[in-house]
């Protein structure tokens, strides 16, 4: 996790990079992309699909069709002509493309009259580093068009791509406001995919903590912790923006699809419970931690009190027989030597008794 608080601190750089710009000025704030940019469209209707990738999106018409679907997707922002090309070409604000080409937006929606402004944040899960990956997704939702600009190639969306090309299925039969709805429907479910992960890790941590804990699992706990501070960060904002869909009287968005968002919201409303609780849980784990640590400590102190306690009264015997005094009557005795030995380990033996039986070891 040191790796992601360091690319934090990188962007929040290139973010302060920005100040002094006039507002709606198009500059990419973001990890450094080199790929080309790409475009992809759907255009479908209950009967007909038309789809076409890999396209130059500098070649991208404003063909606006009632009775149709249309899905552009733009794979990159790092390249700001493509994002003004577009803006201009479906007359979007200054001020929203200055958002798109800014990858390190908060989750939010802006209501632009005649279209809307939607930003989300994808997460997923990278098996081989173990670490949470983030993408931004910024929607501009107007009539039947839905447009997405997407940080980096690849997304979550392949199974949305199949169930598009399928005929005679929901989807197909309704409008943009619904395929919004599923793309906010799989971003949300993989917020629980990801949930998923960090609550076996945390499993995980607890199984070790309960047995031998190391230091190493204190690192785990407060990694797992910047995570979930991460993902609070995301979801709570994403809640707020599928609140005010719900309840806003954009006219396309349709009632029905509505009542699906409401839905999406509740599942939001259970990833922030679920946040919040495995905050909780790592919050126990550091006290567990901690009282395991106290009890070893406890346990090591208790058991050199037991030896120095044993040695006190062995002390005292050598030191009353390593006196150079001239009258001693034992040390002129043949039996003197092994009777103060056996003295001393009866002592010694009496004491552990008396300390087994009081339970002190």
């Amino acid at each position: 996790m040191t790796k992601t608080i360091s690319k934090i601190i990188r962007r929040r750089h290139k973010i302060a990079s920005k100040a002094g710009m006039a507002p709606g000025t198009v500059a990419y704030v973001g990890s450094k992309r080199d790929f080309k940019v790409t475009a992809e469209i759907f255009s479908y209707n209950e009967t007909e699909l038309i789809h076409k990738e890999n396209l130059n999106p500098l070649t991208i018409k404003d063909d606006y069709k009632p009775d149709e679907v249309k899905w552009i997707n733009i794979d990159g922002i790092h390249d700001t002509e493509v994002i003004e090309y577009i803006g201009k070409t479906f007359c979007l604000h200054s001020l929203a493309m200055e958002d798109i080409a800014h990858a390190e937006q908060r989750p939010k929606l802006d209501d632009y009259e005649d279209y809307v402004y939607l930003v989300v944040k994808m997460i997923d899960y990278n098996e081989q580093t173990k670490e949470i990956t983030t993408e931004q997704l910024s929607v501009i939702f107007r009539n039947n068009t839905l447009i997405t600009f997407i940080e980096d190639k690849g997304d979550l969306f392949n199974g949305l791509r199949d169930r598009i090309k399928k005929g005679n299925i929901k989807i197909r039969k309704s409008g943009a406001d619904y395929l919004l709805y599923s793309m906010l429907d799989i971003i949300v479910d993989n917020y629980f995919l990801v949930l998923e992960k960090i609550g076996d890790k945390l499993e995980e941590v607890e199984i070790r903590l309960l047995g031998e804990p190391m230091k190493s699992d204190v690192n785990a706990l407060h990694g797992l912790k910047r995570e979930l501070i991460f993902l609070r960060k995301i979801i709570w904002p994403m809640r707020d923006v599928i609140g005010l869909m719900t309840k806003a009287d954009h006219k396309n968005i349709l009632p029905n699809t509505q009542l699906y968002l409401r839905d999406v919201y509740d599942h939001c409303v259970q990833a922030i419970d679920t946040v919040e609780t495995f905050r909780d849980l790592t919050s126990g784990l550091m006290d567990l931690y901690l009282s395991s640590l106290s009890n070893k400590m406890n346990l090591v102190m208790k058991t050199l009190t037991v030896i120095s306690t044993i040695f006190i009264p062995l002390t005292f015997i050598v030191g009353v027989y390593g006196m150079n005094f001239e009258f001693m009557p034992e040390l002129h005795s043949v039996y003197a030597y092994p009777l103060v030995w056996a003295f001393m380990i009866s002592i010694t033996a009496a004491m552990l008794v008396y300390f087994k039986k009081k339970e002190w070891f």
